[in-house]
């Protein structure tokens, strides 16, 4: 992937020429505005626009914006760290050209995510894709490692004339049934359409379990672009269904009961264009590496959940046997693991072999969640760490001897569980830097004050249309 290059106290000449001329193609396709986007800590999307004819300006110098979003709530309350948090300072936005997309959801727009680099040209240490960045190039540069990601993408579909934000589901009939295809075929089809013409590789889009679900599986990428992608994706869902007259959620949990909606995160890792998960001679034709590599995941998760769990609602989704993955198991095709090894097709296996990360909702910010699970995957490769002995089934249904033999533990049940692991752990906080460490620590302490006073269907209702 081309990187954003750091910016020059005298603009950025390369970028400003190839903006300009980005602008006026934009123009004439009848796009009027360009937004910019990042996703701050507690996993909202945050954006600014600027007029196409900007475009070139932003490119050059960025886009002011406060440092003071690393440390927003969800309910737009702000919480403090040590150098975060605070109404001093700015960062300027600067546009990723090479991802800039037109949003054929929104006639007029167009879309590009964005890096946070402060007023002296340095990269901001707060900035989540550039900490997913440096991830990835580290692994490189260290390991000889590249990755494949992919986030799945499950929302509910509700009416947007439902009175009070409550959530009526806008389709009826059983799960993944021909009949709730069938009502929201439109939709869909102009979902489909919209995808494609923006450059998304969608693989499978189906109604899903929980009422008025649906699921997107999106095309593998290098890790930054799927980070992006997925934030694409959900910008599009949301326009599509508004133009439709429906509303998507994509919170970890519509009620407090029942199923919720997943953001699976698929990881491969790569050395030479080989991958590590397939054609090797441990388990299931992975190499020692990638044995490794899942042990280290396995063994942060407690702390991990933090990052890929981090909303008061995400505890409602990650229940036993509702294949959200709650234990510390792996297995293969096992969907209640945590970590499902996914081996592929015959035939199809070097390619397709990949983990699949269970524990994981579209509350997450997916730059910190990408960046973290590599890191924790690094860790375990760098030891050598063992995987532990498989398991098959349900793992709510182990006793409790066979679990610990196997070293199957119960992820946190609340979000005040998932951050004294993330304190305890202080590898992943390393990886993470003290800045964006102590800002994911803030920011879920936060949301757990937020809501202390709430039962748990309040909670619901609260995070319902924020993600």
């Amino acid at each position: 992937m081309t990187t954003l290059a750091d910016p020059l106290p005298g603009g950025r000449p390369g970028e400003v020429e190839r903006a300009t001329a980005l602008a006026a193609e934009l123009t004439g396709r009848g796009v009027h505005g360009i937004v910019l986007a990042y996703v701050d800590t507690a996993g909202v999307g945050r954006v600014k626009t600027v007029p196409t004819a900007k475009l070139a300006s932003a490119a050059a110098w960025g886009v002011g914006m406060s440092p003071v979003f690393d440390t927003f709530l969800a309910n737009d309350s702000i919480v403090t760290t040590d150098v975060l948090g605070s109404p001093d300072g700015d960062l300027r936005l600067y546009p990723d050209l090479d991802h800039l997309a037109i949003l054929s959801g929104q006639p007029g727009w167009a879309w590009a995510p964005v890096d946070r680099i402060t007023q002296e040209g340095e990269r901001h240490p707060g900035c989540s894709r550039t900490f997913l960045r440096r991830t990835v190039v580290d692994a490189q540069r260290l390991h000889g490692l590249t990755f494949r990601a992919g986030i799945e993408i499950e929302w509910a579909l509700g009416l947007a004339t439902a009175p009070d934000d409550a959530f009526v589901p806008a389709t009826s009939g059983p799960a993944y049934s021909a009949t709730r295809q069938i009502e929201l075929g439109d939709y869909g089809a102009e979902l489909l359409s919209a995808l494609a013409a923006q450059g998304v590789d969608v693989d499978q889009f189906h109604p899903e379990y929980a009422a008025g679900q649906f699921e997107l599986s999106i095309g593998a990428l290098d890790p930054v672009a799927a980070a992006d992608r997925s934030v694409l994706v959900r910008q599009t869902i949301r326009a599509v269904a508004q133009r439709h007259g429906l509303r998507a959620s994509f919170a970890p949990a519509v009620f407090a009961q029942g199923v919720g909606n997943g953001g699976h995160i698929h990881l491969s890792a790569w050395r030479e264009s080989a991958n590590l998960h397939a054609g090797g001679d441990r388990r299931y034709g992975m190499t020692a590496d990638a044995e490794s590599f899942a042990a280290g995941i396995l063994a942060h998760l407690p702390a991990l959940t933090a990052v890929t769990a981090p909303s008061p609602a995400s505890y409602f989704r990650l229940q036993p046997s509702q294949w959200a993955g709650v234990f510390t198991a792996w297995g293969r095709e096992t969907r209640e693991a945590a970590v499902r090894v996914v081996t592929g097709t015959a035939g199809q296996r070097a390619q397709a072999a990949n983990l699949e990360v269970k524990p994981v909702d579209l509350a997450a910010n997916p730059y910190l969640a990408l960046g973290s699970l590599i890191a924790a995957g690094l860790d375990g490769l760098t030891s050598s760490a063992a995987l532990p002995e498989e398991t098959t089934g349900d793992p709510a249904h182990l006793g409790a001897a066979e679990a610990e033999t196997r070293g199957v533990r119960r992820l946190p049940t609340s979000l005040a569980e998932s951050v004294a692991e993330f304190r305890k752990d202080t590898q992943l906080r390393a990886a993470l830097g003290p800045v964006l460490a102590d800002a994911v620590i803030a920011v879920r302490e936060g949301e757990i004050a937020a809501v202390a006073e709430l039962d748990d269907e309040q909670v619901a209702a609260v995070y319902r249309w924020k993600y």
